[in-house]
């Protein structure tokens, strides 16, 4: 008997290893033992070479902690590389050029510092969203290539990278004499960014940007229904107004050719303080939500739609009074038109609060948007804390009125003042988003419950009626 050959399963844990395929000899059944064991061992001394194999390629391959560690390591030496040569280039200034060479580098890197900032916010945003139950991809219609969290994020690090790298070489470029070489790196660094926002090829998020820039173009021109996502970009514009009007400062000295200079501080420079294009920028993004409110009214007729539009025109006398002070006699800018802009300040400031609360935000539902899917210490921070409430409604009100007041043509010199209270804003309308996404996902989900209970009615109704008839 223990001469005998007896036939092998081919399921037979002998030949089967964990996740590999069964392997079988090239005899028959009545083959000898000896040639079964041999073939047997055979397999086994090939997948256990393969396993090693793996196992050395393994090993070979870095872990992602490891990295993650090598990134930090990079982005933080990049940083204080950045910082020491951008330092070392400032010192070499004399100290009367000093303050007016950061001033000119500070107009052509502010407004893109500010927008790096909205995006990575903006990843903050979605995450959270994604976290809750709000349904961000549905408010805003979106199809299932939207970006997420983490590709909104990756496309911060990138401007996080790129734009302070453009900005340390214009310094080092400008304190070491080579103007020209100096006055190239915005102008290449805007030409970047425009050629990727309107870049053709299926790279880069293509659905994504074109979304993006199929918005701004129904923003500048409300020929067709508005929709949120209209409404949504435009609020965030007039947020980044002083952001858009630095903007075009920065494209105005490119287009005449006084990069790397300081002309634009001589009262009649073309991109100078008296230029009559920045209180019309600065207005800019307040007009079309004005006129989209003007259209949703002809749409629905609904008059909160006139009253929100009356809210946004406020903002109009604030620019355009600040803008008047470079154009009128000290004396009389401030007996008669400072109080004006005070008091038009004020009534801005206080109405646009108001809505915020009463209309943009739902207290009622006010802190859902913090109660997430699996539960962690952000959940346990927020969600259902009074402070939660006392924090967003008194920053909301102050934020709301250092932002009236920065509007203010008279303040753009002091632009490290104009910086901190743009970027605050900026913040401002990241807790705002919040309230303002959860409370549009609220109606919808309440409209659909609503619709899908007369639907069960109007059914109910034509059952019974089908009944009743039957019987008849």
């Amino acid at each position: 008997m223990s001469g005998a050959s007896l036939p092998v399963s081919i399921n037979s844990p002998v030949l089967r290893r964990a996740g590999g395929k069964p392997v079988v000899s090239d005899q028959g059944l009545d083959s000898t033992e000896t040639g079964e064991q041999g073939s047997i061992l055979t397999a086994n001394d090939t997948d256990m070479k393969s396993g090693n194999v793996l196992l050395h390629g393994a090993a070979m391959t870095p872990s992602p902690i490891l990295l993650w560690r090598l990134k930090i390591l990079l982005f933080l030496a990049w940083g204080i590389s950045c910082c020491k040569i951008s330092w070392d280039s400032v010192m070499r200034m004399s100290a009367d050029l000093r303050d007016l060479f950061l001033y000119e580098a500070f107009l052509y890197y502010n407004p893109l510092l500010l927008m790096t900032l909205t995006v990575f916010l903006w990843g903050v945003n979605l995450w959270v969203f994604a976290q809750s139950s709000v349904n961000y991809a549905k408010v805003f219609d979106l199809d299932h290539n939207h970006l997420t969290h983490r590709e909104v994020w990756k496309c911060a690090i990138w401007m996080i990278v790129v734009v302070p790298t453009s900005m340390t070489a214009y310094l080092y470029l400008y304190s070491h004499g080579e103007v020209s070489l100096a006055a190239s790196q915005p102008v290449i660094l805007y030409a970047i960014i425009v050629m990727v926002l309107i870049f053709p090829f299926d790279i880069f998020y293509l659905s994504s940007r074109y979304y993006f820039l199929r918005t701004l173009w129904r923003i500048i021109l409300p020929l067709q229904a508005i929709s949120f996502a209209d409404f949504f970009l435009a609020d965030i514009l007039t947020s980044m107004s002083k952001v858009l009007s630095d903007l075009e400062r920065s494209i105005c000295r490119m287009v005449n050719h006084q990069v790397a200079t300081i002309a634009w501080f001589e009262a009649d420079s073309i991109c100078g303080s008296h230029s009559v294009v920045i209180p019309l920028v600065l207005v800019f993004p307040y007009l079309c939500r004005f006129f989209q409110c003007l259209r949703q009214y002809k749409d629905t007729k609904e008059k909160t739609s006139l009253l929100n539009a009356l809210k946004y025109s406020t903002a109009i006398p604030v620019i355009f009074l600040s803008a008047l002070k470079y154009h009128v006699l000290p004396e009389k800018w401030t007996g008669f038109y400072r109080p004006l802009w005070l008091f038009s300040s004020i009534l801005n400031s206080l109405y646009s609060f108001y809505w915020d609360i009463t209309r943009d935000w739902d207290l009622s539902i006010f802190s859902r948007v913090f109660k997430f899917k699996n539960p962690n210490l952000c959940t346990n921070l927020f969600y259902g804390r009074i402070w939660v409430y006392y924090w967003v409604l008194s920053s909301n009100l102050v934020l709301r009125c250092t932002w009236t007041y920065k509007l203010s043509a008279h303040l753009r010199h002091n632009y490290i003042t104009v910086f901190t209270i743009t970027a605050l804003e900026i913040f401002r309308r990241f807790q705002w988003i919040f309230f303002r996404v959860e409370n549009e996902w609220s109606k919808m989900t309440s409209k659909s419950n609503s619709e899908l209970v007369m639907e069960e009615m109007v059914k109910e109704e034509e059952r019974l009626l089908g009944s009743s008839i039957h019987d008849i």
